[in-house]
């Protein structure tokens, strides 16, 4: 069996380039793991690869939804699973590439997802209820998990927003939800190789900085302008995700455009340490320093790699 390659990393750290490098040496297809990328029409944000990274090996989740249609990490587990199958069938190594912690998790466990949730979507469904009441609020609820909304009162407005958060998170509803305890790792299928990508705080941060500079003068605000003139509402999931929702605030005459790229630069950082902390509890994960040379992190990634295969088989 040809072996699973799994790419984990902060925003900024390198993840793309060394999947894309991979999958030259391995004959490996790249399955994206990212919440934004997956969509059309999102570019600059989610910081998707090149037109030209994408020509040189296969890529699969990228461009793959309309912004207006919902993605949850078990839509990603069932369309990534059947991926992987269908790469090696055609003799070739899946390489899955993405900092979605959710959706990684949901390739290696029969996790939970209710357990951990989503700072974006508790404040989209927040500022929803302050626009459009508490009884809005519960009938959105009422349409998605029939049976929660039926045990909640309509002021009950936290447990209402939870309830909507994990619908959103799984793709099911929170009574159907069974327990699982978020500190198991159970141990990896001898096929799978689970690498993560790190650096020093000040080599991310500045990376980070220097990212956020590039989306700018790419044109992170047309684009977004572009997707609200074409009739996609502000409060879609892809467009609270960071870059975006900032970008609306630019738009909103809420900030100026330097204060936009602070704040961008700031909560991407912040993002960044998040990443960082739900990832270096996973102690399966073989950690490499993005300072080491990448040809050296690319041969022992490849020995590894050959040995997993050979144990495999």
């Amino acid at each position: 069996m040809y072996p699973l390659i799994i790419i984990i990393g902060p925003t900024g750290v390198g993840k793309t380039s060394l999947g894309i490098a991979l999958a030259q040496k391995l004959r490996g297809e790249i399955i994206s793991g990212d919440s934004v990328q997956v969509y059309k029409k999102l570019d600059i944000g989610s910081a998707k690869p090149s037109a030209a990274e994408l020509q040189i090996v296969p890529h699969h989740l990228i461009d793959y939804l309309d912004p207006s249609e919902p993605f949850s990490a078990a839509q990603f587990k069932v369309k990534a699973t059947s991926l992987i199958e269908e790469i090696r069938g055609r003799g070739h190594v899946p390489i899955v590439v993405g900092g979605t912690g959710l959706y990684i998790r949901s390739l290696l466990d029969p996790y939970d997802f209710s357990q951990h949730g989503s700072e974006e979507i508790r404040s989209k469904w927040q500022e929803f209820a302050q626009l459009h009441g508490n009884l809005a609020l519960h009938v959105e609820l009422k349409s998605r998990d029939h049976e929660t909304a039926q045990h909640l009162h309509p002021n009950d407005v936290f447990r209402i927003i939870r309830a909507l958060e994990v619908f959103e998170l799984t793709g099911s509803t929170l009574s159907s939800q069974r327990q699982f305890r978020d500190n198991e790792y159970k141990p990896l299928d001898p096929s799978i190789l689970y690498i993560g990508l790190t650096a020093s705080r000040e080599i991310i941060y500045d990376r980070i900085n220097r990212r956020c500079i590039t989306m700018l003068s790419q044109g992170l605000i047309e684009e977004t302008l572009n997707l609200l003139n074409n009739g996609y509402a502000p409060t879609l999931k892809p467009l609270q995700s960071i870059g975006y929702r900032h970008s609306l605030m630019f738009l909103k005459g809420l900030v100026t455009q330097a204060e936009m790229l602070r704040l961008l630069q700031r909560d991407t950082r912040h993002f960044a340490k998040r990443q960082l902390t739900w990832f270096r509890r996973d102690p399966r994960i073989s950690w490499y320093n993005i300072e080491t040379d990448l040809d050296v992190i690319l041969e022992d990634i490849f020995k590894t790699c050959r040995a997993c295969q050979t144990r495999v088989e």
